[in-house]
């Protein structure tokens, strides 16, 4: 009994906590959305290191065109690198080498370096193209539709090197309308 007099508290502490930082991050999306739906969420490892959680959040409605993912890094990453990975899976979905070029220095000028537990969120608006956050900070706006569609597509398209993920990331709901996919 007296365990658990002892346990509870500390238990119900953490659970607050817990509960705390997630409502956190919710309110810093649906200050985009205003609402946001999460529709889904995965993990990214790779050779066994966990690399990244990533949510998929959609505006309003399930069928919504406005969306954003939002990635916890769980590694510190140069910004450089990330932009350097980014451009090589869009590279992978039939980008040409020329646009990956352009994308990879622009992306290259825009990410930070990242640090463990630091947040990235690209956000997709039709009119606004891809706006990127990071740890809620407005840190840039690229309005190509182009690139939209291939920066996304590294996480949305059918032919990501990441399918488990996609799943995940989609849940039940269809891929957003910017990758023109029956669901």
């Amino acid at each position: 009994m007296r365990l658990i007099k002892i346990l509870l508290p500390l238990c119900i502490s953490i659970l607050l906590l817990m509960s705390n930082g997630f409502a956190r991050e919710v309110s810093y999306i649906d200050k985009i959305f205003n609402p946001a739906l999460l529709q889904g969420s995965g993990r990214l490892n790779w050779w066994g290191f966990h690399i990244y959680d990533a949510s998929f959040y959609r505006a309003g409605t399930p069928s919504s065109p406005e969306f954003a993912i939002d990635i916890r890094y769980q590694k510190s990453f140069s910004g450089v690198s990330i932009a350097n990975s980014s451009a090589e899976e869009m590279k992978k979905m039939g980008v040409s080498d020329a646009q990956v070029v352009l994308w990879g220095r622009e992306l290259a000028k825009v990410f930070p370096n990242i640090e463990s537990g630091q947040t990235l969120t690209a956000v997709y608006a039709p009119k606004q193209g891809t706006i990127f956050y990071h740890d809620g900070k407005l840190i840039a706006q690229i309005p190509d539709v182009e690139f939209s569609k291939a920066f996304f597509g590294i996480w949305l398209d059918p032919k990501t090197s990441a399918p488990k993920l996609r799943n995940e990331l989609l849940g039940k709901g269809c891929p957003p309308p910017l990758f023109n996919e029956v669901c």
